[in-house]
Parts: C-alpha cells; sequence; structure tokens
C-alpha cells in the first residue's frame, strides 16, 4: 500500500552467546585447531573457564507494517527484542533472516550521544548528522538556530561534546533527530535522562512531529504513561515475537501481564547500570530475597534482603536507596537507610535490611536499589545502582481491600489508613 513506510516480513535475529573472539584471526585459528584437538584454550586467562556457546534469538519472527504519519509504541519486558527491532531498521546491524522495506529516511536516537563523535562540537555534530541524513549544508543551516534554540545548549554549541553532561547530551541528541528532515523518527528510551521539563517539551514535539508534520514515530519506553500520551497503536514484544498489535489500553494491560517475578537470588552483576550509577567504586554482586521461595507477598508483608557487593576502597561509609515502580513505569515511593554501613577493601561482603511495603496495594512493582555514601560536606555520591534489580506482587487481601478493586490509573498505588471520623451530627 502507498502510505505503509514500513514493513516487515518474518524479521529475525540471532545472536551467539558466549567467546565472540581472540580479537585476532591468529588468535581465532589457535582456539580453534585446540577445541578441534579437544585440548585447552591457550589463549584463556589464568582461571578462565571456556563458554559454550548458545544461540539466542533475539527477534524470532517479525511481521509487521506501520502507516504514514503513525505513532507506534513499543513496550515489554527487558530483553524482549525491542531495541535489537530498532537497531534492525536503523541498520546498525543486519537481520539474520527476514526482509525490511522501508520509504523515506530515517533519525534515529538509540541511546544517549549515538552518532556523535566526542571530539566534535555540538554545531559540527549537527552537520554531521545532517550530512548522514543526506542534508545539503544549507539545508542545515535553515535548521540550525530552531535545533540550537530547542536543545537549551546554546551556551556550550561551540564546546566539544565529550565533555557534555548525559542530560545536554540527551538534550541536543533529541533536537537534531527530532528536526532535521527525515520521515521517519526512532527513539529508544529518549525521556529515561533529562529534567522534567525537558521531558514534557520532548513529548510535545513529539505529538507535533506526528500530528502536523506527518512524520512516522517509533518510540520505545518503559514509562506506559508517555506511551498512553503519545501513541495511537501499540505492539507488545515477548520473547522476540509479537504477542499483540493494536488499542494502546490493551497493550498496556497485556504487557502488565508478561511481567516476570524474580528468582529467589538476582544476579546483579548481568544487569544494565545507568551512567549516574555505574561510578565503579561499589560493585553490587548478588541480591537474595530471605524467608521465602516466590516473589508474591501478602499486603503488608516485610521484605528481607540480603545484598552481596565488593569494593577496592577502604572504609566506605555507606547508605541503600530503593524506590519502587509499578508494572507500567509510574514511580511509587522512596525509602532509604538512616545509618550507613561500611565497607572493607577487597573484601565481598553483605548487608541484610528489610523494607516494609505496608500501604502498597495490590499489583506488580519492580524495584530500583542504589549504593551511595555522603561525605564531610554531606555532598551525595552514587557508588553503584541497578534498575529493576527485583520484581514481585503483591497480591490482593480481601479483608483489607474490602471488595474494593483498586484503580491504579487514577488512584495511585499507595492506599493510606481509613478516615477517622472525628464528630458526628
Amino acid at each position: 500500500m502507498q502510505d505503509t513506510v514500513i514493513k516487515i516480513d518474518n524479521l529475525k535475529k540471532k545472536y551467539r552467546l558466549g567467546l565472540i573472539g581472540g580479537g585476532t584471526l591468529t588468535a581465532d585459528l589457535q582456539s580453534w585447531w585446540a577445541k578441534v584437538r579437544k585440548k585447552e584454550d591457550p589463549n584463556l586467562k589464568i582461571g578462565e573457564e571456556a563458554v559454550e556457546k548458545k544461540e539466542f534469538w533475539a527477534l524470532n519472527g517479525i511481521n509487521l507494517e506501520v502507516k504514514k504519519g503513525e505513532t507506534l509504541g513499543i513496550i515489554g519486558a527487558n530483553g524482549a527484542g525491542k531495541s535489537t527491532l530498532l537497531k534492525v531498521l536503523s541498520r546498525v546491524t543486519a537481520p539474520t533472516d527476514g526482509e525490511v522495506k522501508i520509504k523515506g529516511r530515517i533519525s534515529s536516537m538509540l541511546e544517549v550521544g549515538t552518532g556523535f563523535h566526542g571530539e566534535l562540537t555540538g554545531r559540527e555534530n549537527i552537520y554531521l548528522n545532517g550530512a548522514i541524513l543526506g542534508m545539503s549544508r544549507k539545508e542545515v543551516d535553515a535548521k540550525m538556530e530552531d535545533i540550537i534554540e530547542f536543545s537549551e545548549c546554546r551556551k556550550f554549541i561551540d564546546t566539544p561534546v565529550k565533555r557534555y553532561s548525559s542530560g545536554m547530551y540527551v538534550k541536543l541528541a533529541f533536537a537534531v533527530a527530532a528536526h532535521l528532515d527525515s520521515e521517519i523518527l526512532v527513539m529508544d528510551e529518549v525521556l529515561a535522562v533529562g529534567d522534567m521539563k525537558f521531558q514534557e517539551k520532548c513529548l510535545g514535539k513529539m505529538g507535533d512531529v506526528a500530528d502536523k508534520e506527518g512524520r512516522t514515530v517509533l518510540y520505545v519506553s518503559h514509562n506506559m504513561n508517555t506511551i498512553q500520551q503519545l501513541c495511537s497503536r501499540c505492539i507488545v514484544l515477548d520473547k522476540g515475537r509479537i504477542i499483540y498489535d493494536g488499542d494502546v489500553e490493551e497493550a498496556i494491560r497485556i504487557y502488565m501481564g508478561t511481567v516476570k517475578e524474580s528468582p529467589t537470588v538476582v544476579d546483579l552483576r548481568e544487569l544494565p547500570r545507568a551512567e549516574e550509577h555505574a561510578s565503579g567504586i561499589v560493585k553490587m554482586r548478588t541480591l537474595e530475597v530471605l524467608d521465602t521461595q516466590n516473589s508474591v507477598f501478602e499486603m503488608d508483608s516485610k521484605l528481607r534482603f540480603k545484598l552481596t557487593y565488593f569494593t577496592e576502597f577502604d572504609d566506605l561509609e555507606l547508605h541503600i536507596r530503593i524506590s519502587f515502580q509499578y508494572a507500567d513505569g509510574s514511580p511509587v515511593t522512596m525509602i532509604m537507610t538512616e545509618k550507613p554501613f561500611r565497607s572493607h577493601k577487597d573484601r565481598e561482603e553483605s548487608v541484610i535490611f528489610e523494607v516494609d511495603t505496608k500501604k502498597i496495594v495490590p499489583g506488580k512493582y519492580t524495584m530500583n536499589i542504589i549504593l551511595y555514601e555522603i561525605n564531610q560536606f554531606g555532598t551525595y555520591r552514587n557508588c553503584d545502582g541497578v534498575k529493576d534489580a527485583y520484581c514481585f506482587e503483591i497480591a490482593k487481601n480481601p479483608q483489607r481491600m474490602k471488595n474494593i478493586e483498586w484503580s491504579h490509573r487514577y488512584w495511585g498505588h499507595v492506599m493510606m489508613d481509613a478516615v477517622e471520623i472525628i464528630s458526628e451530627p
């Protein structure tokens, strides 16, 4: 059809887990020859064990059509294949099988600073991105003032972007992607960084891009509120497949049903860190939930955890900050420790802490955990932090809820104590 700008047929993407390569052809041949003779790999470091290569299908048979001017939301749990799909569409990676047909130029923002060269200034990077899209210098000049104004980076526009903060990166990158001439705009968690005012401005601009300019937007996010506000259609990915395509509200309901509870022991080393939390001062290793074998709890439960961590620095005074999010990405609350605990250099240590879920209503939640310290000047410094470190469910208590079906969207996620009548007529 003439108004179809993206058509995907049986798209598949396979990754091979394990050792990627030895870095040189010689090393790869040595490793291969050792494997053939069933000998020890000569390129393994002392103490390392060979990892058996396995296949992982990040995308496994995607069929999708996107029309001109649509704003398509793409949601799913971590590892569902959302970012891989956008990378294939943006030609960052090639598909293993299947066919992708695209009509028009794509402007992508897959992560902070994608497409930017650190040694170039903000202005030079704008020209670079324009050239990648096939625009002339004159065409970029016509957009330059709008991009600088929207990015709020005018003061630093002639400074190398390697000196930009993550917030400045995202502001400029979004401004470039949204203003340069492209028929399709691809965004992956672009609003995860940046202040609230700028996020609202981005949402407004993305709405204008689709509604007023007639461009197509593909938007990946874990924040269901922005998906509801921005998208006219939504797909749900699970294990590399599309399990739903259609109404946004129904897609969110199905997505929340795919959120998996966590195992008793979570390996935090495998989970990604946000840039502002990955200082390397402390490295959290495992999180173990105590006193239970599942992750479904009754209302008013107290959750006990054992956190194992390692640091190369001596005598740090650490604090724990915990924040909860509902399954749709909306924030619930934040709590932190009052007293610090000390760490010791070059030792794996653990701390046991307790979290009270009193007042949190039934539903599925994720827990973010951050280790931080406070210096003698009262300044907070994040040492390590993991998003979605633990996923759990609060089960409904009929006695407490009194047959009320709680509406999270309108009432929030916290239920206060009952209203007390002080005097009667």
